[in-house]
C-alpha cells in the first residue's frame, strides 16, 4: 500500500495569512504512469470536491488490494487561497482579489519557457524525447519565483502536474449538465471519458484564448512538435477539462456515482486493475468549442427561461425572457432573448437578475459561429 499526504504551507502576503494546501498521493512511487486530478480551482465550484472525495476512497480501496497500476496524486480542494474570498456573506472564489485574474487564466506558456533548453537536446527517440523534455520542465518549475502566496501556489500546481500523463481539472458551471473541455488531438480518449460520465456535450478546442490549466500541458508538446517537426514528439498527456453540472450539485449520492464513473474510466484506460466498476454509455461526439453559443442579455432585467437543461432549441427559438426593471415598459414589457444557433441548451444561469452581457445559457451546435473569435470561453 502506497498513500502519502501532502500538507503544504504557503506563506501569507500579510501578517496571520499563511494558508495550508492538502493533497494526496496513492499508488505506487514507481508506476510507469501518473494521473493528476484537482477540484475547486475555481474554488465557488465545489461539486469536484466532493467527487475526488468519493474518488480517493475508492483508490486507496484499490491501492490496498494491489490494483492501482498508475500514481495518482489528488488535490480535492486545489484553492484554499480562493476559499477565503468571502465578502458580504457570498462566497467568491473564482478570481484573485490582488490581481483581478480569474484563477484558471493566464497559466504559463510552457514551450516558450524550456522550448529554447531542450531544443539541442532533441534526439530520435520518442521516449527520451519526453523525459529530456519532462526533466527541463520540472527544472523550470523549480526556478520559479515564489515570492507572493500566490505565486507559492502556482508552483506547487506546476510541480505535481509537469510530469502527468492524465491532468484532470475538475470544475462546475452556474446551473448545467455535464460537459467537457479538450483539444481535438484527445478526441477519441475524450469520446470515453464522455461515454462513463455521461457528459452531454466535449467541447474541443486546441487554443480557447485564455491559456487554462488544462490547456497549457499539451499545449507544450504540440507546440513542440511544429518546432520540430523532424524529431519524434508525442503528445504523452490527456488533458481536460471536466465541468460537473452545476454549482449546487454537490450530493453524496450523485458525486459518489460520479466518482464511480471516472473510476471506470481509469480502469478502461488501463490505470486499475480489478473487477469492473460498471459500463459506460453513449454520450454525444465531440464538437468544435468554436459552435457552442454563449448566449448573453442585450440588457438588464428579469431572466424568465423558455427552455430547460437538455433541450433541443433551432434558431430563432426564444430561450429566456427579459422582464424590464426600469423605463416605460418597468414591470410589463419582456425582450425575448434568441438562440443563434441550433442546438442543445447544457446551461443556464441561478441568478435571475441579469446585467448587460452576462451570460444566459449556453447552447452546443455543430454549425461554427464565426462570431465566437479566437476568445473561447465565458470571460
Amino acid at each position: 500500500m502506497s498513500f502519502e499526504r501532502v500538507r503544504h504551507a504557503l506563506e501569507g502576503d500579510s501578517p496571520g495569512r499563511s494558508t495550508e494546501l492538502n493533497y494526496f498521493r496513492v499508488g505506487p512511487a514507481d508506476a510507469a504512469r501518473k494521473v493528476y486530478l484537482q477540484a475547486a480551482l475555481h474554488s465557488d465550484e465545489q461539486p469536484g470536491i466532493l467527487v475526488l472525495h468519493h474518488l480517493f476512497e475508492l483508490l486507496t480501496a484499490a491501492d490496498a488490494a494491489g490494483e492501482l497500476r498508475a500514481r495518482f496524486v489528488i488535490f480535492p480542494m486545489v484553492n484554499p487561497l480562493g476559499m477565503g474570498d468571502i465578502e458580504f456573506a457570498r462566497h467568491q472564489g473564482r478570481y484573485n482579489r490582488a490581481t483581478g485574474v480569474n484563477h484558471n487564466r493566464n497559466w504559463p506558456d510552457l514551450c516558450a519557457a524550456v522550448g529554447e533548453r531542450v531544443a539541442d537536446d532533441l534526439g530520435d527517440d520518442a521516449v527520451a524525447n519526453v523525459a529530456r523534455v519532462r526533466a527541463a520542465l520540472a527544472g523550470w518549475v523549480a526556478e520559479l519565483p515564489q515570492v507572493t502566496a500566490f505565486d507559492q501556489w502556482r508552483r506547487v500546481l506546476l510541480n505535481e502536474a509537469c510530469d502527468a500523463d492524465y491532468v484532470f481539472d475538475v470544475h462546475c458551471d452556474d446551473d448545467s449538465l455535464i460537459h467537457i473541455f479538450s483539444i481535438p488531438q484527445l478526441a477519441d480518449t475524450m469520446q470515453r471519458l464522455a461515454n462513463w460520465t455521461g457528459a452531454a456535450a466535449t467541447l474541443m478546442a486546441e487554443d480557447s484564448g485564455g491559456a487554462s490549466f488544462d490547456e497549457i500541458w499539451p499545449g507544450l508538446w504540440l507546440e513542440l512538435a511544429r518546432d520540430h517537426p523532424d524529431k519524434p514528439l508525442p503528445l504523452p498527456v490527456t488533458s481536460c477539462t471536466l465541468e460537473f453540472r452545476g454549482q449546487g450539485d454537490t450530493f453524496d449520492a450523485l458525486n459518489r456515482a460520479d466518482a464511480e464513473h471516472l473510476y471506470g474510466y481509469f480502469q478502461q484506460e488501463g490505470l486499475i486493475d480489478g473487477t469492473p466498476i460498471g459500463q459506460p454509455g453513449h454520450a454525444p461526439p465531440p464538437t468544435d468549442l468554436r459552435a457552442t453559443e454563449y448566449l448573453r442579455a442585450p440588457n438588464a432585467g428579469l431572466l424568465v427561461y423558455r427552455v430547460d437543461l437538455g433541450d433541443e432549441v433551432q434558431r430563432g427559438d426564444v430561450v429566456a425572457e427579459l422582464l424590464a426593471l426600469d423605463g416605460d415598459g418597468a414591470f410589463i414589457a419582456r425582450t425575448p432573448i434568441t438562440a443563434g444557433t441550433s442546438g442543445v441548451v447544457i446551461s443556464r444561469a441561478t441568478t435571475k437578475y441579469a446585467w448587460r452581457n452576462s451570460n444566459v445559457a449556453k447552447i452546443v451546435g455543430r454549425e461554427i459561429l464565426e462570431t465566437r473569435g479566437d476568445y473561447l470561453l465565458s470571460d
